[in-house]
């Protein structure tokens, strides 16, 4: 029996380089990859709400048309949020640099709603630097994490 080790190491090298495309495949059946979101700073409004004084700082996602609306469409199949049985099926979460949540929001109806995350603090309480939200695509389980972004005008 001969082996012609060339000709073995070619054809392996083959099989290998085919099953690497192939992992990808599932990944790529499930739809286009989407970005990060890109959060910024829209403005910082002062509001007195029941009587007590609040910042309230306002953001945007920049690349928001990137997602479809039907990733905040009501998903009453998904678990509530709260009463809200007809939450989205994306809920977006705001988060101060070290990672404790200001905010949350279950009930966009599309992406251009993510011109509208805000979170608020009393007037008189240090915001952090820094902010980042993260939207969760319930119906995939998978998070989309943005940048920092700077609470400072």
């Amino acid at each position: 029996m001969r082996f012609c080790t060339g000709r073995k190491a070619a054809t392996l090298l083959a099989l290998l380089v085919l099953a690497c495309a192939g992992a990808d495949a599932p990944a790529s059946a499930q739809g286009p990859t989407l970005p990060n979101p890109v959060l910024y700073l829209q403005s910082v409004e002062s509001v007195t709400t029941g009587g007590e004084q609040f910042m309230r700082y306002h953001f945007g996602v920049e690349n928001s048309s990137a997602y479809p609306d039907a990733m905040f469409a009501a998903s009453p199949q998904l678990p509530p949020c709260g009463k809200n049985t007809k939450a989205s099926r994306t809920w977006v979460d705001v988060f101060a640099q070290d990672g404790k949540r200001l905010q949350g929001f279950c009930a966009f109806g599309k992406a251009s709603d993510l011109n509208s995350v805000w979170f608020a603090l009393e007037a008189d309480a240090i915001p952090p630097s820094w902010v980042y939200i993260e939207l969760n695509d319930r119906s995939t389980n998978t998070k989309y994490k943005s940048n920092l972004a700077d609470t400072s005008q």
